[in-house]
């Protein structure tokens, strides 16, 4: 799937994300397609594009979506926690009532 207008870095970078959704469980052709998407709007966002969307330039990047959800689970607390009022301290934040 590599385009013949990305260097070695992008070459790379693709196949950097590719394996790496392929690990989390994607198919091979969503994996290739999510990280052509993504190798195609840092170009943009680099000004290595001919052409790039107002979403490319100004949506937050990849890599940083990347390190605010790193998709972990829900971080509210349980229900036990909420009834005990031990939740607060158990989250490292100050009880309020």
């Amino acid at each position: 799937m590599p385009q013949e207008a990305w260097n070695a870095k992008r070459e790379r970078q693709y196949k950097h994300i590719k394996e790496g959704l392929e690990q989390r469980g994607r198919s091979e052709d969503l994996a290739e397609e999510i990280a052509a998407r993504t190798v195609n709007k840092e170009r943009a966002r680099s000004g290595e594009a001919k052409t790039k969307s107002r979403s490319s330039t100004q949506d937050i990047s990849s890599g940083r979506r990347g390190g605010l959800r790193p998709h972990t689970g829900p971080r509210g607390r349980t229900y036990d926690q909420t009834r005990t009022g031990l939740g607060a301290v158990a989250q490292g934040t100050a009880a309020t009532a």
